[in-house]
């Protein structure tokens, strides 16, 4: 196991609750890379269990454009050539009332060298309708979303 994934149920709750008595709401991205074979990119954190989408929280002075942009080349190495479109808004009421994801659809981009080092496993392209028995359930509902109910 990951030491970063043991720390999880430690260090997690103490974030949130950090997040959640110094900030009204937050606001978070989530990048659905698409590549030319009809793939998904899929991220594996270090820190957390299963499959995710790529994303993270959106900076102060930061546009979420802006801030999918930043995660992707931190995360898995990926430079958004064209705006991305935005499919959905979520309410992430289960976690912190105030806390809300942007989802967007990423299909014009560049590979790029990753900037961030120690909070990614591993990356993945995948089908939408084959995806990693782990992919988290907020990821597969987010999937779907993108790639219509069959996914």
């Amino acid at each position: 196991m990951l030491w970063r994934r043991r720390l999880q149920p430690i260090a997690q709750p103490l974030f949130r609750l950090y997040a959640r008595t110094t900030r009204g709401m937050t606001l978070g991205v989530r990048g659905a890379v698409l590549n030319e074979a009809g793939e998904v990119l899929l991220v594996e954190h270090t820190y957390v269990h299963g499959w995710h989408l790529p994303g993270g929280g959106v900076e102060m002075g930061e546009t979420a454009a802006e801030a999918m942009a930043r995660e992707l080349v931190e995360e898995a190495g990926v430079r958004v050539t064209a705006p991305p479109k935005l499919v959905a808004v979520h309410a992430n009421r289960g976690r912190f009332r105030g806390d809300h994801v942007l989802l967007y659809r990423i299909e014009a981009w560049e590979p790029c060298p990753a900037s961030s080092r120690g909070e990614i496993h591993q990356i993945g392209w995948f089908r939408p309708h084959a995806l990693p028995e782990d992919t988290t359930g907020p990821t597969r509902r987010r999937v779907a979303e993108v790639f219509g109910s069959d996914s």
